[in-house]
């Protein structure tokens, strides 16, 4: 068979084969010679593993992907589609094939040596275990701890008050701007998935060719195909995270019986559970034993028979749906791959399982589509924002959802975590400000085209602003430095640029005024986190929860009787002493990326960053506690079905995982201005290139 491998200007992988089978192999074998650690991380990640390398830190992550069963789990569906789709099947254990042979002899990477860990085998199923871990907190099943410690330390209405898009859950936008509205009467799409940032990054740029299809896209290392962006020369699709509610948290009775241990069930018979236990090696520390028990309604992950918190004799049992059917969706991947209309990609995406998604597409026929896909348990109510109890019937799963659809309104369609077409399926969703924006954005002018897009990818104007500025509005009586500040922060533009001293003066004050509600002693009940696994904790965490619902804690019309105005009093005039001096700072001074990397790399300064929680530019930082953003654009596209050559995209680092290579970090310039460099689709240009490299 022919393979042929050309790099473009920026080291994105250009990969030809005759078949899908051969293309998958080239495909593996590319990315584990361009990310060998990333995957190997994520291979332990999945298996529950990876302290045995990185330590005491990474143990909690490794005893909640035992208790979860997400290496059991992929292996299921690794069988069941061995069944289903032996197609399918092949084609990712060709992909593994390819992983396997460029492992082989990719120890350039030095985090290997450091840790003294030699590449491991991949099996059929560790794309899809990757794919689990990649994505089971997307839905963002910890936040039920949340709300269920809300309601029962402060009441039922704390849930609404705390509302706010949970720690790693949301940030993306996408918007599909249709021919009409565009120069060349060919659709434009454009987006940027906010997600946490990595070194090496979560998609990795690459073109995928063979007799079947030709697709430029963004791929996840260690995952063949091409999921979540791709353009077919034909169709170009996208997706952000819908904020559908899928995974349900069950409060469990359990009790021991010997060497056994039993559930009680709801209709009130104990019944023998699942049970084993596995060892978890830590580097530099003592190996930690981890029961794994499974009952009727899923993996038991906090908690145990002897009781999850003071003495109570309960557990919690997380129930997700690929647990549940065995299936993770990856029969969309060689559809969409295939695909040349949006009907094309919209029966793909019927496939499609985890996680839910909002997904957008366009043809060069002027097909659009909009719909949500993905799978949602039909159940009570109650699963959706609480702890429900085991042993009571009545919340069971009794179907799924018939995924939702939408259209484009006035041209246009928007989606950027919103209560959007997901709307019956969530519970709690990012606040429209991102989606008005863009809404508001595209609605200035009636043509757009697609190097017009990265001006709407940098937006830094923050609508979510309001509530603390028009507290600060009716503080009409400061004085002296705290007036001078009101002043300034009135007459602000609302913009959080790196450059802006009043976008630092904003953050300040947001910041001064989170700590100060956070240490109320109204708040007390909720300052100490209940006794769950630490990877729980960024939901668990007050000042964090209060930081990102601080919009609807100034707006509520009372507040446990805390006196909000005399806070913000407060904070202005704590503000405007550190704001007084001649060396006033810029946002970006503070607002920097703290990229996440499995092992700690050199001390570089970490960039200043345009940007915050709510603004288009989505760079997350938590007031109150940093400033430092460790979320942001994961990537940047513009697919242009006029000429899928004259589409555009950026990743923050580069499209080599390996540290000192000419693409390691080459794109980040690029990412930090808010510009896109060119998607290449001449094959003879590549070639020529490639010769005289």
């Amino acid at each position: 068979m022919t393979t042929e491998i050309y790099r473009d200007a920026w080291g994105v992988p250009h990969l030809r084969a005759d078949g899908a089978l051969e293309l998958a192999r080239l495909q593996g074998l590319v990315t584990a010679r361009d990310r060998a650690w990333q995957l190997e991380v994520e291979r332990h990640r999945a298996q529950g593993t990876s302290a045995a390398f990185l330590g005491p830190d990474a143990l909690s992550w490794d005893v909640f992907a035992r208790r979860a069963r997400l290496d059991d789990t992929a292996r299921r569906c690794s069988a069941a589609l061995e069944e289903r789709d032996p197609e399918t099947a092949a084609w990712v254990r060709a992909y593994v094939d390819g992983v396997n042979e460029g492992l082989r002899s990719a120890c350039d990477a030095p985090e290997f040596a450091r840790v003294a860990l030699a590449p491991g085998r991949w099996e059929p199923w560790t794309p899809l275990a990757v794919w689990l871990a990649t994505h089971i907190l997307f839905a963002g099943f910890p936040a039920k701890l949340w709300r269920d410690e809300a309601a029962r330390r402060l009441g039922p209405e704390a849930v609404g008050l705390f509302a706010a898009d949970g720690p790693g859950s949301s940030g993306s936008n996408g918007w599909l701007v249709g021919g009409d509205r565009t120069v060349t009467g060919h659709a434009v799409m454009a987006g940027d998935p906010h997600r946490f940032v990595e070194d090496p990054g979560v998609y990795q740029q690459i073109r995928l060719a063979c007799d079947e299809f030709d697709v430029v896209g963004l791929a996840v290392p260690g995952v063949p195909g091409i999921a979540h962006f791709g353009h077919t020369g034909a169709v170009a699709w996208a997706i952000t995270n819908a904020m559908a509610d899928y995974q349900d948290l069950y409060r469990e009775r359990l009790r021991r019986t010997g060497a056994d241990v039993e559930a009680l069930g709801p209709d009130g018979v104990w019944r023998r559970i699942a049970r084993h236990t596995e060892t978890v090696r830590v580097a530099g520390g003592e190996s930690v034993e981890v029961e794994v028990l499974e009952t009727a309604r899923g993996p038991v992950i906090a908690g145990g028979p002897e009781g999850l918190d003071d003495g109570a004799p309960l557990a919690l049992a997380l129930r997700y749906p690929p647990r549940v059917t065995a299936d993770l969706g990856f029969q969309a991947l060689l559809p969409l791959l295939r695909a040349r209309r949006t009907a094309d990609v919209d029966r793909a995406f019927d496939l499609w399982a985890e996680p839910v998604n909002v997904v957008q597409a366009a043809d060069t026929e002027g097909g659009v589509l909009h719909r949500v896909a993905g799978r949602v348990p039909v159940r009570d109510a109650a699963n959706g924002t609480r702890l429900v109890p085991a042993w009571e019937p009545g919340h069971e799963w009794t179907g799924w959802h018939e995924p939702p659809r939408a259209g484009l309104t006035d041209g246009v369609a928007v989606m950027a975590n919103q209560r959007g077409p997901a709307a019956g399926l969530g519970v709690e969703f990012a606040a429209p400000h991102r989606a008005d924006r863009i809404g508001a954005l595209l609605a200035r002018r009636r043509r757009w085209s697609a190097t017009d897009m990265p001006a709407l990818h940098t937006d830094t104007h923050l609508a979510s602003a309001a509530p603390l500025l028009d507290r600060l509005a009716a503080l009409d009586d400061l004085i002296g430095p705290a007036a001078d500040l009101r002043e300034r922060l009135l007459r602000w533009d609302r913009r959080m640029d790196a450059a802006s001293q009043d976008a630092a003066r904003y953050a300040a004050l947001r910041s001064a005024v989170v700590r100060r509600l956070a240490a109320h002693p109204a708040l007390a009940p909720l300052a100490s986190p209940p006794a769950y696994p630490d990877v729980f904790l960024p939901w668990l965490a007050l000042l964090p929860r209060v930081g990102f619902a601080l919009e609807h804690l100034l707006r509520a019309r009372e507040l446990y009787g805390i006196d909000r105005g005399r806070l913000v009093r407060e904070a202005v005039e704590e503000v405007a002493g550190t704001f007084a001096g001649p060396d006033v700072p810029r946002w970006g001074d503070t607002h920097r990326l703290a990229a996440w990397r499995a092992l700690p790399g050199p001390s570089d300064e970490a960039p200043a960053l345009d940007g915050d929680h709510d603004c288009v530019l989505c760079t997350s930082a938590v007031p109150g506690w940093t400033d430092l953003a460790a979320r942001g654009p994961a990537a940047r596209y513009v697919w242009d079905l006029a000429r899928r050559e004259d589409s555009l995209w950026v990743v923050p680092f580069g499209a080599s995982g390996l540290p000192g290579h000419p693409h390691h970090h080459d794109q980040l310039p690029l990412w930090l201005r808010g510009e896109l460099a060119p998607v290449v689709t001449d094959w003879a240009r590549l070639k020529k290139e490639n010769d005289h490299g």
